[in-house]
C-alpha cells in the first residue's frame, strides 16, 4: 500500500516537472530492498540506490538480476551510509532525490536533508517519507491505549511495529527546514490514512476492491482534513 501510492504521487510530481521522456537522474537513499529503484529504472529513468544494510542490499542485487538486461544496466547499487553522499556523488548530481522511510531512525536529521539537498541540480526535486508526529495518538488511541495515546501528543517520538523506538516528523517543522536548505516545499501528501491500524497479518485485498481501497488512500492523501492525519506525510521539495 505505501509503496503504490508514493510511486503514483512521485510520478505526479516528476511529470508535472521534467518534460515527458527525459531520462532522469534519480538518488534513492535508503532503498531498503530497492522497490521504488526497480519502478523508476522500468521507467526508464538511470538509478543509484544507496543503503547501509548489507542484507538489504543483497536482495536488491538478487531482485535486480531478475531484470531484462535493458533495466539492470540502468541501476547502480552501493552499499553505504546516507550521510556519506558527499563522499560517493557530486554536488548536483542528480535530478530526484528519494529518503523513504529514513528520517525516522535518524536522531538529527537536519545534516542528512542538508547533504541530500546538495545531491540536487538547480530545478531538482527531493522526496521525503517521514513518520506524521501531528498524527501519534491515533494509532495507539484507536487500540485503546489511552497512555500512549496521551504521551504522543507531546512526544516525536513511538515504538514502531518492529518493535524500536523511532522518531516522527511534523510538517510545520520539516517545511521550515527544506526552506533552510534551498529546497522549499512543493506539495505534500498524505499515506495510509485509512489502513494504518490495519493488523500486520491482515491479507491485502485483491481486484476491484483492492483498487477502490488504493482509490479512497490516495484521494484522502490529497484531501484536507484527512491527509493531515494520515501515519506518514509524503513531502517535494525542489530544489532553487
Amino acid at each position: 500500500m505505501r509503496q503504490e501510492l508514493v510511486s503514483r504521487q512521485l510520478e505526479e510530481q516528476i511529470s508535472g516537472r521534467f518534460p515527458v521522456g527525459q531520462r532522469l537522474r534519480v538518488l534513492d537513499v535508503g532503498m531498503g530492498r530497492g522497490t521504488q529503484v526497480l519502478r523508476l529504472a522500468r521507467a526508464g529513468h538511470g538509478v543509484t540506490g544507496l543503503e547501509s544494510d548489507p542484507a538489504l542490499v543483497a536482495a536488491a542485487r538478487a531482485d535486480l538480476a531478475r531484470e531484462p538486461e535493458g533495466i539492470r544496466e540502468r541501476v547502480r547499487l552501493i552499499q553505504g551510509e546516507g550521510m556519506d553522499t558527499g563522499v560517493h556523488f557530486k554536488p548536483g548530481s542528480f535530478d530526484v532525490v528519494l529518503c523513504h522511510g529514513v528520517l525516522m531512525y535518524v536522531k538529527q536529521p537536519d545534516a542528512l536533508l542538508a547533504g541530500l539537498a546538495r545531491m540536487l541540480a538547480p530545478g531538482g526535486l527531493l522526496s521525503l517519507l517521514v513518520r506524521n508526529g501531528d498524527a501519534l495518538a491515533l494509532r495507539p488511541g484507536y487500540a485503546g491505549d489511552w497512555a500512549t495515546a496521551l504521551a504522543s501528543f507531546d512526544g516525536s517520538s513511538y515504538t514502531n511495529r518492529l518493535g524500536l523506538t523511532v522518531r516522527a516528523d511534523r510538517l510545520a517543522d520539516l517545511t521550515r527546514t527544506l526552506e533552510g536548505i534551498a529546497a522549499p516545499l512543493r506539495a505534500w501528501y498524505g499515506v495510509r490514512v485509512f489502513t494504518d491500524g490495519a493488523d500486520d497479518t491482515a491479507e491485502a485485498p485483491t481486484g476491484g476492491k483492492l483498487e477502490r481501497l488504493l482509490a479512497a488512500e490516495e484521494r484522502a492523501g490529497r484531501t484536507d482534513p484527512y491527509r493531515a492525519v494520515a501515519a506518514l506525510l509524503h513531502l517535494c521539495g525542489v530544489r532553487g
